[in-house]
């Protein structure tokens, strides 16, 4: 008999990420109106690569933060949900803060509207546990950390980062786009008296950076600014803005050269202007794939490889991977591309980086290798590592199982540690899940999802059905559960047997017709669970 092999189709779980925290900010208004492209970039966050990212979609929660002052003296803030359902409600967990100080950044005389002042405000809040109400009792910076600011916006959230450093909590990325400090960083911005934290370091606790920046303006505050590179980061330079926000207007074809990698449409408006087919052929290169793999796609929603030594502005340019944390070894070097902070009280325990290290499809009962990196500076003897597989994307909505709780060591300020660590899967269903680590010290947690899915299969033998339709044929029928490889034999004498077809399950069923000879007298048919 001719032996047959059915090719196998291979059911590889998604990579994706869950639960982060984005905030998008802005710069200069002189009028006080917030900006119109703020909304338009939140709003596209959640749409993008819906499919690559189960759950996204409306299924998120964002925000508006609307900050402003009162006579030099007080910051008031007013959080509002402006879209999605509230935190605890949604499968992917992943919020979305808009934060508005257009009140405050028209000023430029009185020391309230400095971004160091603006940056220590908003981070109050950030720690806050009872800023947002449908957070019940959470801080909303126990998520991954996403900072966007355009700008003095730049200035503002390089400023966040260094003091949500100083209490001890890493950022897992810091967007800035033509970053300008007033009267810093070279800036001298006469009649302004104001001085904004400067935007030219990224700072040891954040773990990847990146910098889109134009030299293409009149390169004054007043007329059409220049923004600077940042050390640290990937540094993109952009050279072509024609078209955009038109002639004059560079500084903000920036953010519009960013909207442009979240959404992905032709034609795509950030409300302000608009990118037309035009400006996806000459604003990114090929390797940026007309802004698909550019800009947002380094995000932990992008899923991008941040340590990608490619160069995607062309030969000569700046490495991808010039913009995570070389200061300790995450797999990415070693290189003084960070600035120390000057202080640390490492208040907050941190999950900085954590993968499935092994193969991420495994048999019921089969450990999931993992790999976590952590710091804790603090004084607490009772922080753990707890993790958790998890049917959708949000710790806050009781959809997981513990599966491991961890003692974790004080590392101190200086230094960074990992743990490799087998996670079992004996009290877990077959089906496919997301896995995430939770690091507290009984006050303070935070959390991180691992960007591979887990797909665990059964170990339970398949069941074979058999019929003979017509003469010469026989159906073999096999009931096993999805992701199970079988293999099917035959044997004339229940001693040697001979494998004739695999199949890597897609459904619980799977029929195969068998052509017999019709000089076998006698036939026997099993499966087997292959690899």
């Amino acid at each position: 008999m001719t032996a047959v092999v059915l090719a196998a189709s291979i059911l590889v779980p998604l990579a994706t990420n869950g639960a982060g925290v984005t905030i998008i900010t802005h710069g200069f208004e002189l009028d006080s109106t917030y900006p119109a492209w703020v909304t338009a970039m939140a709003d596209n966050m959640p749409n993008y690569f819906q499919g690559r990212f189960p759950g996204m979609g409306s299924n998120c929660s964002t925000y508006k933060l609307t900050m402003t002052n009162i006579n030099g003296a007080f910051y008031y803030f007013t959080p509002s949900r402006t879209n999605g359902s509230p935190p605890s409600a949604t499968q992917s967990g992943e919020i979305i803060i808009e934060l508005d100080w257009s009140a405050i950044s028209g000023d430029l005389f009185d020391s309230y509207a400095s971004t160091y002042n603006v940056a220590l405000a908003v981070s109050q809040v950030l720690l806050a546990t009872n800023a947002f109400p449908e957070l019940n009792g959470h801080p909303a910076i126990e998520f991954p950390i996403h900072l966007v600011g355009h700008s003095r916006g730049g200035s503002l959230m390089s400023q966040i980062s260094f003091i949500l450093g100083t209490n001890g909590i890493w950022t897992d990325h810091l967007t800035t786009l033509d970053p300008y400090s007033l009267n810093n960083d070279g800036n001298n911005d006469f009649p302004a008296t104001i001085q904004d934290a400067p935007a030219r370091n990224t700072y040891s606790s954040v773990l990847f950076a990146d910098n889109y920046w134009q030299d293409l303006g009149a390169g004054t505050y007043s007329g059409d600014p220049d923004g600077e590179p940042v050390n640290g980061a990937y540094v993109r330079q952009l050279t072509d803005l024609s078209g955009g926000y038109g002639s004059g207007g560079d500084h903000s074809s920036v953010h519009l050269w960013y909207h442009g990698t979240v959404d992905l449409e032709t034609p795509a408006s950030d409300t302000g202007a608009t990118i037309t087919s035009i400006e996806r052929a000459g604003w990114w290169t090929t390797a940026e794939a007309r802004g698909a793999a550019a800009g947002f796609y380094y995000s932990l929603i992008g899923g991008g490889n941040r340590m990608s030594l490619a160069e995607p502005a062309g030969a000569g340019t700046h490495p991808v991977v010039d913009g995570y944390n070389q200061w300790w070894d995450f797999g990415a070097g070693h290189s003084t591309n960070r600035t120390v902070l000057p202080a640390n009280n490492g208040t907050w325990p941190n999950l900085i980086k954590f993968d499935v290290v092994g193969t991420n499809i495994v048999a019921s009962g089969q450990a999931v290798a993992t790999k976590f990196y952590y710091q804790y500076g603090g004084l607490s003897k009772n922080v753990t590592a707890q993790f958790l597989f998890d049917s959708d994307f949000n710790p806050y909505n009781s959809n997981s199982t513990s599966i491991a709780t961890i003692p974790i060591s004080r590392t101190g300020t200086n230094s960074v540690s990992y743990i490799n660590t087998n996670l079992t899967t004996s009290n877990m269903p077959p089906g496919t899940y997301a896995i995430y680590g939770k690091i507290s010290d009984g006050i303070h947690t935070r959390y991180l999802y691992a960007p591979e899915l887990v797909q665990i299969i059964s170990s339970q033998p398949p069941v074979l059905g058999i019929g003979k339709p017509t003469v010469g044929q026989i159906v073999v029928g096999v009931s096993g559960y999805v992701g199970q490889t079988i293999v099917l034999q035959s044997s004339t004498d229940l001693h040697n047997w001979v494998a004739f077809a695999t199949n890597r399950l897609v459904s619980l069923s799977w029929n195969y017709t068998n052509q017999v000879s019709q000089n076998v007298s006698q036939q026997f048919y099993r499966a087997l669970l292959g690899p």
